[in-house]
């Protein structure tokens, strides 16, 4: 696949300030200030043309395989995203899933700490980025907010992760073969808006 000029607008919402500068002959830096706060993005050694024009992001590619016309519309649910963040937030929620030992998860200054994992006296630890707010709701739902999509899916991901067992730790729960397996664990169950 070849594409002589391809070209791609994502329109600026209403309250929201967008920046973009060039900082290199394929870099760029993209600064997005809307009420929620900023996000500030780079884009290395991108094909893709980045300018503002008439309210818009107008990306740009000349030329193009397959690859670099991807990159388009990458760059446009990137964009969205960063749109979306400063405007409204991201909300990633989790429920916290036992059958027989009760975890406690807790916040503690900028870690969250995972106890009694299947009975186990190790604790997990896990470092809280920042940008990021946690919150323990009760004994089983965690809610993850902050304004940087990425960030915030990435760190529920890792909180997931951290209670995910593999292979030989995943035994049935009734000593025979074929049956679920252990689903103790920290579960993703949604993600919204914080702001409607």
């Amino acid at each position: 696949m070849h594409v002589v000029y391809a070209v791609e607008e994502v329109p600026i919402p209403d309250g929201v300030k967008v920046a973009i500068e060039k900082t290199g002959p394929f870099d760029y830096v993209v600064k997005v200030k809307g009420p929620l706060g900023e996000l500030v993005k780079e884009f290395k050694n991108t094909p893709v043309i980045m300018s503002l024009s008439d309210g818009k992001v107008v990306l740009e590619v000349l030329n193009a395989k397959k690859r670099e016309y991807a990159l388009l519309g990458t760059y446009k649910g990137i964009l969205k995203n960063m749109f979306l963040g400063v405007t409204k937030g991201w909300r990633y929620k989790l429920k916290v899933i036992y059958t027989h030992f009760p975890m406690l998860v807790k916040v503690q200054g900028n870690q969250l700490t995972i106890e009694n994992f299947l009975g186990r006296k190790s604790k997990i630890v896990l470092e809280i980025p920042k940008g990021v707010k946690v919150e323990v709701k009760g004994k089983e739902d965690i809610v993850v907010e902050g304004i940087d999509r990425e960030l915030v899916s990435q760190f529920a991901a890792a909180i997931q992760a951290a209670t995910e067992l593999r292979g030989e730790e995943k035994p049935s729960p009734h000593g025979r073969e074929g049956g679920l397996g252990v689903v103790d664990g920290i579960y993703v169950v949604g993600y919204e808006h914080v702001k409607a």
